[in-house]
């Protein structure tokens, strides 16, 4: 019997490392950063031309002491074949410790300095990035609902408003709150008011988001959706699109409906907004009036 149990250990093994490899085949390269604040963050190299520097309109912006506007930049030949090129940096692109000159290829492990910071080449299907994809997906959601979390969205919505500033390209908020939540806590019990939020939740990432946007959770029942290269005409359609959604999804508790509509607030950077903070107190403004207009209803923000 002891013999069998074993086998039975070694099969589950196998097919967990199976499961693993095949999980990890299907991740793309990216750099890890090593150390500092960003410690364990994963950029995905999924350009044809990745550019790395201080200027947010990079493909990754990295605002760190001793890294120049355009520092440095990634080539990608195959899903597996990348290199390296100085992009004209003031303090010059280390692989390695050494200094790059012209172009040079990445391979596994190649340790990338720029400035203060330090990145790691995992190439296409390195299972080592499965760690890491685990704890940066923890540290970035809320765990209730699956959503990212206030921290993350914070940090995109500081990002975006400056890559906006430089770009020019629009960039609107939605900003939204459960109608009368305490009431339905109340009424019908905190699990029940559990289960309104990971539906909620799930609904609106099944149907309401795009893959360029960012849906989370600011807190209690308050949610947010940051949408990149988005004006406020088209903002303002997407909130009615998922005020309706909300409004017509059965939320069935131990057999009952309950009652769940939301009231939406809207905004977009333009002029007067100067930080990620300026829009949400614009979106959270819009809320307000959507509240008091009667709630279950959509407004953006006028000044």
């Amino acid at each position: 019997m002891a013999g069998d149990d074993s086998t039975v250990v070694l099969t589950d093994i196998k097919a967990a490392l199976a499961s693993a490899e095949n999980e990890a085949a299907q991740k793309p390269a990216a750099l890890l950063v090593v150390g500092g604040d960003l410690n364990g963050t994963i950029f995905d190299l999924v350009e044809t031309e990745v550019t790395i520097g201080r200027n947010p309109d990079n493909s990754i912006p990295l605002e760190f002491n001793g890294i120049s506007r355009y520092h440095f930049k990634v080539l990608s030949k195959s899903d597996s074949m990348h290199s390296i090129e100085d992009a004209g940096s003031r303090n010059g692109t280390y692989v390695n410790n050494k200094k790059i000159e012209g172009t040079v290829p990445l391979s596994k492990g190649d340790m990338v300095k720029l400035g203060s910071i330090a990145l790691k080449y995992l190439p296409k299907g390195d299972p080592e990035r499965l760690t890491y994809d685990k704890l940066q997906y923890e540290a970035n959601t809320d765990s209730h609902t699956g959503c990212y979390n206030k921290g993350y969205f914070n940090n995109a919505l500081d990002l975006e408003v400056k890559k906006s500033k430089v770009t020019g390209n629009p960039l609107s908020l939605i900003v939204f709150d459960l109608d009368h939540f305490k009431k339905l806590n109340d009424g019908y019990g905190h699990d029940a008011g559990d289960y309104v939020l990971k539906e909620l939740s799930a609904q609106i990432r099944g149907h309401g988001v795009r893959d360029q946007d960012v849906f989370a959770r600011y807190g209690g029942e308050e949610f947010v959706i940051l949408l990149p290269k988005t004006n406020l005409k088209q903002a303002f359609e997407i909130a009615e699109r998922l005020r309706k959604l909300v409004e017509a999804h059965h939320f069935i508790y131990e057999d009952k409906r309950l009652p769940v509509t939301a009231s939406i607030g809207v905004a977009d950077y333009r002029q007067g907004v100067t930080t990620g903070t300026d829009l949400f107190k614009r979106a959270d403004e819009a809320v307000y009036k959507s509240k008091q207009g009667g709630r279950n209803q959509v407004n953006f923000y006028r000044a």
